[in-house]
C-alpha cells in the first residue's frame, strides 16, 4: 500500500498506484480531497502532455504545486489518466 503524506496528513493511500519515471501516480479516488486546491500552473511533458497542478493545504500551510496530474494525457501515457503524483516535500512510502 503506497501512502503520500505531508505536514502530518495522509494525502492519498492506495495499493493501485502506477509508477512512471520513479513517481507513484495515485488514483484520484484515493485522494483525501479536503487537502487539494486547484492551481493555475501548467507544464508540458514531451511524451505525457500538459500537466495541471494542485496546491496541497494542510493545517493552514500551503505547499504550492505539490501535486500534478494530466487531465488529457497523450496516448503513450493513457494509463495515468485520473491519477495524481507528488513532489516538493510530499513523502511517498511505497
Amino acid at each position: 500500500m503506497a501512502k503520500a503524506t505531508w505536514n502530518d496528513a495522509v494525502l492519498a493511500e492506495s495499493d493501485e498506484t502506477i509508477i512512471v519515471e520513479g513517481n507513484h501516480y495515485f488514483p484520484r479516488s484515493s485522494l483525501n480531497e479536503e487537502y487539494f486546491v486547484d492551481s493555475t500552473a501548467h507544464t508540458v511533458c514531451p511524451w505525457k502532455g500538459v500537466a495541471s497542478y494542485y496546491d496541497v493545504v494542510v493545517h493552514g500551510n500551503a505547499n504550492r504545486g505539490a501535486a500534478w496530474y494530466y487531465p488529457t494525457p497523450s496516448a503513450a501515457a493513457a494509463d495515468i489518466k485520473d491519477h495524481i503524483a507528488f513532489w516538493r516535500g510530499v513523502h511517498v512510502e511505497p
